[in-house]
């Protein structure tokens, strides 16, 4: 996990989370996937930057899948789902990945 960019976890999460659900029609798959990208996310943040960084980065991956949903009502949601994993892949990447490069 030390070498793998922790922004495309975290992006990859976010959309890979809302593909299973479209594709499987099977949210609570979706959410799964989600979950288990957000947990790889945030034990390589920790790792590589500590709690603090682990915890506000938790926030938000959490804040972004919560904040897509009413995105997707004004942008459409494969538009939304690709903003809100972009602002977390560029957070995950200032806050841990850059330092690491």
């Amino acid at each position: 996990m030390a070498g793998f960019p922790t922004a495309a976890v975290a992006a990859g999460g976010i959309v890979g989370g809302y593909a299973v659900a479209r594709w499987t029609k099977k949210r609570p798959l979706g959410g799964v996937a989600l979950a288990a990208a957000g947990a790889v996310a945030a034990r390589g943040w920790q790792q590589k930057a500590g709690n603090a960084t682990a915890a506000a980065l938790s926030g938000a991956y959490v804040a972004a899948f919560a904040g897509s949903h009413p995105l997707a009502k004004k942008i459409g949601a494969w538009p939304s789902v690709f903003a809100v994993a972009g602002g977390v892949a560029l957070a995950s990447w200032v806050a841990v990945d850059r330092r690491r490069a």
